[in-house]
């Protein structure tokens, strides 16, 4: 199996807890889309273990290439987005798997040979939503705002429109104040927003800064 996760510390970790577990076997790991895609074309891993946010790219975008481009590998989301767009969009992008990174080793272990058997597999976090999804009692999952935006820019502007400033943003996410001021400006240029004000309008009328949640030898190779 494949590790893709551009959170360096994380990535090590996973890896780690990976090569303890019996009958998995690691072939690889990636940081970003095109990475991904090409370990995944060269080394067929039955699963890949796939990040949503990848440094500003999409982990659904990548998901959609690996299921489109190798049928037979199945993709295990792992992320820290809860949300129902990230779910039900991983799920459009032929996801077999949607766990948080709050699942312990164990769910993970199971998740993994799930998938690989062909199963599909949600975290006890998504699985109520997903299962709703799937059977058609939620109807259409709603439209994302601005679907323009990465995962990470979106999650962005959900906190500029909850109000906090670039540092407390940091804070939330684990980024330098830097990073945050450069995906505001980002943002700000996407959507055609004249300011940092008119961008909190906008994003609130989207229904931005409420409720919504911020961030959830048969061996796999």
């Amino acid at each position: 199996m494949a590790v893709v996760d551009d959170h360096p510390l994380f990535r090590r970790g996973i890896m780690s807890l990976l090569e303890t577990l019996e009958n998995v076997d690691l072939v690889g790991d990636a940081a970003s889309p095109d990475a991904a895609i090409e370990l995944v074309t060269d080394a067929a891993p039955d699963v890949v273990l796939m990040d949503l946010d990848l440094a500003g790219e999409s982990g659904i975008d990548a998901t959609k290439s690996i299921t489109r481009r190798s049928p037979d590998t199945a993709v295990l989301v792992l992320t820290m987005l809860g949300d129902d767009q990230s779910l039900f969009a991983a799920m459009r992008a032929g996801a077999r798997g949607y766990l948080l990174k709050t699942a312990s080793a164990r769910e993970v272990e199971r998740a993994i040979h799930a998938v690989a058997d062909g199963e599909v597999l949600f975290g006890a976090d998504v699985a109520a939503r997903a299962v709703s999804y799937l059977s058609g009692s939620a109807g259409r999952p709603p439209e994302r705002p601005f679907p323009e935006l990465t995962d990470r820019e979106t999650e962005v502007l959900d906190l500029v429109a909850r109000g906090l400033d670039n540092g407390s943003i940091a804070r939330t996410l684990v980024l330098t104040s830097k990073t945050v001021r450069n995906y505001v400006y980002g943002i700000i240029g996407k959507l055609g927003a004249p300011d940092r004000s008119a961008l909190i309008v906008m994003a609130r009328e989207a229904g931005f800064g409420g409720s919504r949640a911020t961030a959830d030898t048969n061996a796999p190779h």
